[in-house]
């Protein structure tokens, strides 16, 4: 497993209860892109929406894969284009009723490879208020300092 690319402000600004993994279906040529690690998950989210048929379905949206730089020219491309996202249809179900039932969101965490295949790592969660992120950055300081105190104590 490699990872292609990291959302790092999603344990950031969500506190994530639940993780999830689910296929995408691309283009060869994003296939390419995203092996070169050309890719960025910085402001990306997933929503649930419609097919024709009435039925639910998981897009993630605003994720900015690049063009193959030695792709042949590709007319109307949009990197940041909605792609579906595959997960089996009791997944989708507890989804769905998580996010409604909650309030949750549905964040995407990483995406890398698996055995060739090219999943997405998203989470569920909830947003975090100013308060609890001033309090994480607050505890990982202090962690820090202890790491740097019982490093110099070990030394010496």
């Amino acid at each position: 497993m490699s990872v292609l690319a990291i959302n790092k402000r999603a344990n950031y600004d969500y506190q994530i209860t639940d993780k999830y993994e689910a296929g995408i279906i691309l283009f060869g040529h994003e296939v390419k892109s995203l092996k070169n690690k050309n890719v960025s998950l910085k402001s990306a989210y997933i929503t649930i929406r419609k097919d024709k048929k009435g039925n639910p379905e998981l897009y993630l949206i605003n994720a900015h894969i690049s063009l193959y730089k030695k792709a042949s020219t590709i007319e109307n491309y949009d990197p940041e284009r909605p792609r579906k996202l595959l997960v089996h249809k009791n997944e989708l179900k507890r989804l769905i009723g998580k996010k409604q039932e909650q309030g949750l969101t549905l964040v995407p965490i990483k995406l890398y490879t698996k055995h060739s295949l090219i999943k997405l790592e998203f989470g569920i969660g909830y947003g975090k208020r100013k308060i609890d992120k001033r309090q994480a950055i607050k505890k990982r300081e202090v962690d820090k300092k202890i790491r740097t105190l019982t490093k110099e104590n070990i030394r010496g």
